[in-house]
């Protein structure tokens, strides 16, 4: 961060400490980041990053707040630019792994926060952005069942389940992998075996 980066006002301050925790996670343990080691990554000291946020699950509260903001608001947007529901299925699907790709800390985090002990704030807040994922999802896949492009049979619970599940997938294989890129070269077949499960035999 540059020596700006002290004199932000305090909308830019909270998009800053955003930007830095999810870059240290992109590198580390997300549950091993300090206040200290995100007070240096901003070019800050730990008093003036604890004027603005008084916990450290404060700061975690407002990073998952931008995650789920930033991820849906992009992939409702790819859904509303799809001229049919399976479009609109393989338009999330691919924005979400975009999404991973460019900020590659962000499922560290989520899946950090998910085996935290306890009943978290953060943790509340990744559950309730896989509800609204969720939610989405089985819209379209109605949908697409409703004009007869999805199998009329279809499990509509499980191919939720399995779409979040397989772009899950990937995220992990990338992370073995040591290979944050691997996960953009992989999606597109991936996608195409879990449409060839859901749609309407031919």
């Amino acid at each position: 961060m540059s020596e700006r980066t002290k004199y932000l006002p305090a909308e830019e301050r909270r998009a800053a400490t955003v930007e830095a925790v999810v870059e240290l996670a992109a590198e580390q343990n997300p549950s091993d980041i300090t206040t200290t080691a995100i007070a240096q990554r901003m070019g800050l000291t730990q008093g003036a990053l604890f004027r603005h946020f008084p916990t450290k699950d404060a700061i975690l509260e407002t990073v998952m707040s931008w995650v789920t903001e930033r991820l849906l608001a992009r992939v409702d947007k790819a859904a509303e630019s799809a001229a049919s529901p399976l479009e609109a299925l393989e338009a999330i699907f691919l924005t979400h792994i975009d999404f991973v790709s460019e900020h590659p800390g962000v499922p560290r985090m989520l899946f950090g926060e998910l085996q935290r002990p306890g009943d978290t704030l953060p943790k509340r807040m990744v559950r309730t952005l896989v509800r609204q994922y969720d939610a989405r999802l089985r819209e379209l896949l109605e949908a697409g069942k409703s004009q007869g492009t999805l199998d009329a049979a279809l499990d509509v619970d499980a191919a939720a389940g399995l779409f979040i599940g397989a772009i899950q997938g990937l995220v992990m294989q990338s992370l073995l992998a040591g290979d944050a890129q691997r996960i953009r070269r992989d999606a597109p077949g991936v996608f195409a075996i879990y449409l060839r499960g859901i749609r309407t035999a031919s």
